[in-house]
Parts: C-alpha cells; structure tokens; sequence
C-alpha cells in the first residue's frame, strides 16, 4: 500500500484528486488513541487502530456529484464512511467507527486496562 497520507482536502479540486486516486483501490485508515493517567498523567497507554477500506471504481460523473454535495469537504480523505460516500465502499476491514474518528471497541479496551 502507498504511503500517501490524506488530509482534507483544500478545494473541491483537491477533493476531486483524492476520490480518483482512492477509486478502485484500498486504503488504510490509522488512528491513534492515547489515555494519560496517573500522577499529572504521566502514564499514557496507547494504540493504533488500523483498518482497510475498499472503493468500488468511481466515474467521473460520481465523484464530481460526491463533491457538489459538499460532503467531502473537512472530511479526511474527502470521504465520509457514514455519509453518502458508502455506497462507494465495497469492503470495510477493521473498525468502522475508527475510520469515522474515535475506534470505539479499542478505546473501550484501553480505559479496562486502567
């Protein structure tokens, strides 16, 4: 897999880019969750959450009606996973609320382990 990182995207132009190079292909998805606890929160835990979402082949008229929707724009990636962008998505692996923002079960984990 690439090691692009996507951002959101700064223009619809950009946001145009990102979904023709995400189309039809997997992607990872990371995010980080840290708890800091114990005296001044010097102790931390930590995890990385790490999931696989798969674009079905987008056509142009798609990706242009999906950023005229301004739903990509301040959207990581010029996707959001529970917006309109999933009847995009063929496959996810991994955590569905991690690509959203927060993996709940892995959070969950970690605040048992305090």
């Amino acid at each position: 897999m690439g090691r692009i990182i996507y951002g959101k995207p700064e223009t619809e132009k950009d946001a145009v880019r990102m979904l023709t190079e995400l189309s039809g292909q997997t992607h990872r998805v990371l995010t980080s969750v840290a708890v800091a606890y114990g005296a001044k929160g010097k102790k931390r835990l930590q995890l990385v959450s790490e999931s696989k979402v798969t674009f079905d082949n987008l056509s142009k008229a798609q990706i242009t009606a999906y950023v005229a929707s301004g739903e990509p724009m301040g959207k990581a990636g010029s996707y959001a996973v529970q917006g309109s962008a999933a009847m995009f998505i063929r496959h996810i692996s991994g955590s569905y609320s991690g690509i959203m923002g927060l993996p709940l079960y892995e959070t969950a984990q970690l605040l048992k382990r305090l």
